[in-house]
């Protein structure tokens, strides 16, 4: 190969696109033809041809130039180029292609993913909550139990993990009730603990307060009986 040759070839220059346009065109109700059309325009954009003909596009294709100009109509109705009038420094109007709108509904598109991908996630999370309360309490849960939980979720706002971390602490702590796991929940809420990090440190805090006071009395009671740390779960 010339070096005239590799001149041109990079003077072809390289078209910049989201790959998250690649992985969710379908999504966006586009076929391959589309996908591709709307490559080509931007890369005629990019390379200073801001209005590219049907022939021209179809040239790069495996179309026809009356099946580019159709596919160029749809994607112009479906909202994902428009055309536009611009004027240069002579004032001379001129047409152009603006494929802002594709990249708006692209965006709209990821974020929706995003929100169903955290509603799925959530809605996973309050099952094993609820599974994992009717293991540990051996048996199904009461309707006043179940609101009880919907109620710490939605009006408390508290996380699923912070509620499971409630619940196993109950059962250390050997009172498996829920007015036990609500009294743990408003304890962690009024000292701002809204993370497992935060539970551990709160609760490894509180116990070495605990501790002492617990082997004193325990040493009183019998001094023969050796000092034994209180189990963090936490730790686990």
């Amino acid at each position: 190969m010339s070096k005239t040759s590799l001149l041109k070839w990079i003077q072809e220059g390289n078209v910049t696109i989201p790959g998250v346009l690649l992985t969710h065109y379908k999504e966006m109700n586009l076929d391959e033809n589309e996908l591709v059309l709307l490559l080509q325009v931007i890369s005629f954009i990019e390379n200073g041809n801001e209005f590219p003909t049907p022939f021209e596009l179809s040239s790069r294709m495996t179309i026809s130039v009356s099946e580019c100009t159709g596919i160029l109509r749809k994607l112009v109705q479906k909202g994902f180029i428009e055309i536009k009038e611009s004027y240069s420094g002579d004032d001379v109007r001129y047409e152009r292609y603006d494929v802002e709108p594709l990249w708006g509904k692209l965006i709209d598109c990821f974020l929706l993913r995003g929100k169903q991908e955290a509603v799925i996630a959530n809605q996973k999370n309050e099952t094993d909550l609820y599974t994992c309360f009717e293991q540990e309490f051996g048996r199904p849960l009461s309707p006043f139990e179940c609101e009880t939980l919907a109620m710490w979720m939605d009006d408390d706002h508290h996380d699923p993990h912070i509620i499971k971390a409630a619940l196993r602490e109950s059962v250390i702590s050997g009172k498996l009730n829920f007015r036990y796991i609500d009294r743990i929940l408003f304890e962690w809420k009024k000292n701002g603990i809204k993370t497992i990090e935060q539970a551990k440190s709160y609760g490894k805090k509180f116990r070495q307060s605990q501790t002492p006071q617990r082997n004193k009395q325990n040493e009183d009671a019998n001094p023969t009986l050796k000092s034994v740390p209180f189990y963090n779960w936490l730790e686990q």
